[in-house]
Order: structure tokens, then sequence, then C-alpha cells
């Protein structure tokens, strides 16, 4: 039987980059690999609700680079850069090298996979009926501009004493073609009838040439109707009386 495969890790190359950029030694790659992880689970249980989508982790011969992409990007900040401030002492601690933190604000956070999936958890967390947040997610991205987007939630819904997984689907997901840009996100809910787990593909077009293009100019050009040929004049007719 088949399975998905992560639609991020199948176009690293191709239309997605690394998010950690970085080479290392034999010997000091399993280190930068437990750094990386530790910043980023540290930035995840600091700002739960900073709507965090992802941490992008450069490595430069004398420092580390962090960026995050949020949609919240005061409550990393904070009043004066106060907390980015206390966050790069945390982070400093983790590694010894110098540390530099980025944010990047995520203007249209419906179009991103993490923070959709990440909306829908937090709402099943208070208890909001599971279908009507899959709903309204998906209404939401579709009206932001999204191609396709498929919501899925596995767990006990609604409490029921045996798990299950229900999914909805609304427009195109291709998820085998790899110029398209399908973005994915996973969050965990936790419930009083334990964890949910939710999925969410979203389709935001194809790249090509890195630019994105809307799937009605990337499918077939309209053919322009050539313009009526001109008939010819008619020849004066000429006589042979004079002949």
């Amino acid at each position: 039987m088949g399975q998905k495969v992560n639609p991020i890790c199948l176009r690293i190359g191709y239309i997605q980059n690394w998010r950690s950029l970085w080479f290392a030694d034999r010997g000091e790659f399993r280190k930068f690999v437990v750094e990386d992880y530790k910043i980023r689970q540290y930035i995840k249980n600091k700002f739960a609700q900073a709507s965090v989508a992802k941490v992008v982790i450069e490595r430069l011969a004398d420092k580390i680079k962090v960026i995050i992409h949020t949609a919240r990007p005061g409550v990393i900040i904070g009043r004066r850069g106060a907390d980015i401030e206390r966050l790069r002492a945390d982070l400093g601690k983790i590694s010894t090298k110098e540390i530099a933190i980025e944010t990047r604000e995520i203007k249209n956070p419906s179009l991103d996979a993490q923070l959709v999936a990440q909306n829908v958890s937090f709402q099943l967390a208070k208890r909001v009926a599971f279908r009507r947040a899959m709903k309204r997610a998906i209404d939401q991205s579709l009206q932001a501009g999204a191609k396709g987007i498929k919501i899925q939630c596995a767990g006990r819904l609604n409490g029921v004493e045996m798990a299950r997984t229900e999914s909805y689907l609304e427009g195109k997901l291709p998820l085998q073609t790899y110029r398209a840009n399908i973005d994915y996100g996973f969050a965990e809910s936790l419930t009083t009838y334990g964890i949910l787990g939710v999925k969410v593909w979203i389709n935001k077009g194809e790249v090509i040439g890195g630019i994105n293009r809307q799937e009605e100019t990337e499918s077939r050009p309209t053919q322009q109707q050539r313009p009526p040929r001109r008939s010819a004049a008619p020849k004066p007719a000429t006589s042979n009386e004079g002949s």
C-alpha cells in the first residue's frame, strides 16, 4: 500500500529550499543537528501563541543566523526589542557561537499550511466541533487564493471511544506534480480525550521559473481569432473594341 511522502521534502532542490543551511565535517554534523533541533524546540515551546510557521537556521563562520517566519512578529520582538534580546541570550546557552535573530512576517496566514494546522488544533483544544473548524479553515484559505486544500483530523474526534480519521478536500491538490507548490503542515491538539493530529495540504499554484502563475494562465493559452481576410479588389474590365 502506497504512502504519501512529505510534499516539502519531495520538492527540496526543485521549488523548496532546505531549512538548515550549512555544511559540516563528519565529526561536527551530529552536533549541529542536535543544536538545530534544540533551537527549534525552544522557539516552538516559548512562542506557542506567536504563530511561528518555520525556523530557518543558517550557519556562518563565526555566528548562527536564525530566521523566524511568523504571522505575529511583534510577539517575538516584544516592547523595544526586549523579548528578542532575551531570546538571543537563551539561545546562546545552546550554542557557543554568536546568535543573530531575524523575524519575517507572513502576510497571509491562511495560505500557510503550518499556521492553518495550528489554528485548527487550537480550536479543537477549545472543544469546537472538528467539522466546523475544518470547513471554516478551508473557506478562509480558498478566499485567500489557494487553488486547493485538504485538512485531515485523526484521533478520538468528539470524544468517541474508537479513534478515526476524517478529511475534507476542496479544489485541486496534485501531490505528484513537482512544479505544484504544495505546502504541508502538521499540528497536535491536546484534549481531555487524548491527542488529536491535524494535517494540512495547500496548493498555492504552479511554480515555473521561480514565478507563481495562476492556473488559468498555465493551462492553455487562448487562441486569438484572425481578422477576416480582405477580399481582393475587382480588376477593371478591359475591352478589346479598339483592336
